[in-house]
């Protein structure tokens, strides 16, 4: 009789973790000038990040930017070189200027981000949705970034419009748990408490 051993299994592809980077008067890196790239760099620039711009063509919008000294250019193909003092790299070029400066940034132990090229991806991006005080972060691992975005939108329709007084109770309640030394384990169920103390008080007001 033939063997009736299982087939193997394929391994699961190993997961991702999730960070939120502080990037404020660091430098990062955006190779590619066209409309991706513009899109990268607005949303740098809430980061507080050094952003240099490097590509041979680039959009009106990044010169001007450029001109109001909140980002660098240079117009030029990319070189390894401008890796030397960044601590994040966008790659949002044509897939084959892509593929080089993620073997660059590789050998400098450098994450890269390519939009849209998850080969020459060592991070993606997420669909972000912030309000008052709360980021929420949603990432199919680059495989899906249109649905990413549709997740977002629905989060987006089912938090609430005052989640910025969540997030102001929920710190007033950290000082007084951290004061008091309360088990971690604790402070879930007590800010529950303390958010549905919030609405009962607004509705008896």
């Amino acid at each position: 009789m033939g063997s009736s051993a299982q087939p193997e299994q394929p391994d699961a592809p190993a997961e991702l973790l999730p960070l939120f980077l502080k990037l404020s008067g660091r430098e990062v890196l955006v190779v590619g000038g066209g409309p991706v790239a513009t899109a990268k760099v607005g949303t740098l620039l809430g980061t507080g990040a050094k952003v240099l711009v490097v590509a041979p063509e680039l959009r009106p919008e990044l010169e001007t930017l450029a001109t109001s000294g909140k980002i660098s250019i240079e117009r030029r193909c990319f070189l390894a070189s401008d890796l030397r003092a960044v601590w994040l790299v966008v790659a949002a070029a044509p897939p084959e200027v892509n593929r080089v400066v993620a073997a660059e940034a590789e050998s400098r132990r450098l994450y890269v981000l390519a939009v849209d090229d998850p080969s020459a991806a060592s991070a993606y991006g997420a669909g972000t949705l912030r309000r008052g005080g709360v980021t929420v972060a949603v990432s199919t691992d680059g495989r899906a970034p249109a649905l990413a975005g549709l997740v977002r939108e629905g989060l987006d329709a089912l938090l609430p419009d005052d989640l910025s007084s969540w997030s102001a109770e929920a710190q007033r309640q950290r000082a007084a748990w951290r004061a008091a030394r309360t088990p971690m384990a604790e402070r879930r169920p007590l800010l529950l408490e303390a958010l549905n103390r919030l609405y009962a008080e607004r509705a008896a007001g």
